[in-house]
């Protein structure tokens, strides 16, 4: 907001009488015209305080006076007024004490411009200090703004960064297990493979060996039917529990010798009937029981398949069969000659 301007005035001319004066009635003599004064550093007295004026011996130099003084009050009065619009707390201004000599040098006219130059250069001045402090303060928070958002994305990068490591991190575990697990499972197939493989070529072995001891060894009846097993617990057996192999066969059914050997025994044996017994070489007996008849003598020399007697009932029998038995190393109690025999190729 700016003061109003005042009205110009026409130049002083002291030649001129004016019509009619302020506060007189007519022309007076003792209003003029007076000689011009010319101060000089002797005639002036020391400037001290505000605003001094120097003396004034013209009407021209009080008016440009007057003037220069309003227009510094317009001035000082913009300046606060612009203060308190704009919000920021009052720039104060201070103008040096201007001597008479500038002042009669201005006149009348040149009073007037000077006030509106230093108006101006004031207004001027504190619009362009306002500007100058909102631009600063602006180019302040963009700054702050543009630190805070650089932060925050440094922050976000930073997370973003650990959380894709851990993410690798785990994708590599889970990789490293599976491919343990796999590995694992790949050993264990393959020792499984392997082991079933051994397990093969064992069994295959053991087909072989059976089949090579089958061809030396021999079931003892060719048509039969298995009427008593190993173990079997009844009253009618004196131990209790039956000691061998029966093989139910028509009386006079051949019986054949089981493998090779010498004839260690064969005559009457009490419960056992008609009994002949083969030593083999590995010192293993075997018992051919309840016969009908006997066909080798002790210290005879058989081998694989040879007729040794016929199938009978004699002894403590239920019917005719071939009760057989197997005592490892001529030792009294027996084993289960199903077993023995199927460890020979044999499948009773």
């Amino acid at each position: 907001m700016a003061s109003n301007r005042p009205a110009p005035t026409a130049p002083f001319v002291p030649s001129q009488r004016q019509p009619e004066t302020f506060g007189y009635g007519g022309y007076r003599t003792d209003e003029g015209p007076w000689e011009e004064w010319n101060p000089t550093e002797e005639s002036l007295a020391p400037v001290r305080g505000r605003h001094r004026v120097a003396k004034q011996r013209g009407g021209g130099l009080a008016r440009s006076s007057t003037v220069l003084g309003v227009g510094v009050i317009a001035a000082v009065g913009a300046g606060g007024m612009a203060s308190a619009n704009t919000g920021k707390p009052p720039v104060s201004i201070s103008l040096p004490d201007l001597p008479s000599s500038v002042d009669s040098l201005l006149g009348e006219g040149g009073g007037h411009h000077a006030t509106q130059t230093a108006l101006s250069s004031v207004t001027t001045t504190t619009t362009a200090t306002d500007a100058d402090s909102s631009a600063s303060s602006a180019d302040a928070g963009e700054a702050l703004r543009s630190r805070i958002i650089a932060q925050a994305e440094q922050q976000q990068t930073q997370l973003d960064v650990k959380a894709t490591a851990k993410a690798v991190a785990a994708a590599d575990k889970a990789v490293s297990d599976a491919e343990a697990k796999a590995e694992q499972a790949a050993a264990a197939k393959a020792a499984d493979a392997k082991e079933q493989a051994q397990a093969a070529e064992k069994a295959q072995a053991e087909q072989k060996r059976l089949a090579a001891l089958a061809k030396q060894y021999t079931l003892p009846v060719v048509s039969y039917t298995i009427t008593g097993t190993f173990g079997q617990a009844g009253s009618m057996w004196a131990s209790g529990y039956h000691t061998g192999l029966d093989f139910a066969a028509p009386t006079g059914t051949i019986i054949k010798a089981v493998h090779s050997g010498t004839v260690t025994e064969a005559g009457w044996a009490g419960s056992y009937g008609y009994r002949t017994i083969i030593t083999l070489d590995d010192g293993t007996e075997l018992w051919f029981c309840h016969q009908s008849s006997i066909g080798v003598k002790v210290g005879q020399k058989v081998a694989t398949g040879d007729v040794i007697g016929r199938v009978g009932a004699t002894g403590n029998v239920t019917g005719p069969h071939l009760h057989l038995e197997v005592h490892p190393g001529g030792q009294a109690t027996g084993i289960d000659p199903m077993t023995w025999l199927r460890g020979k190729g044999l499948n009773p």
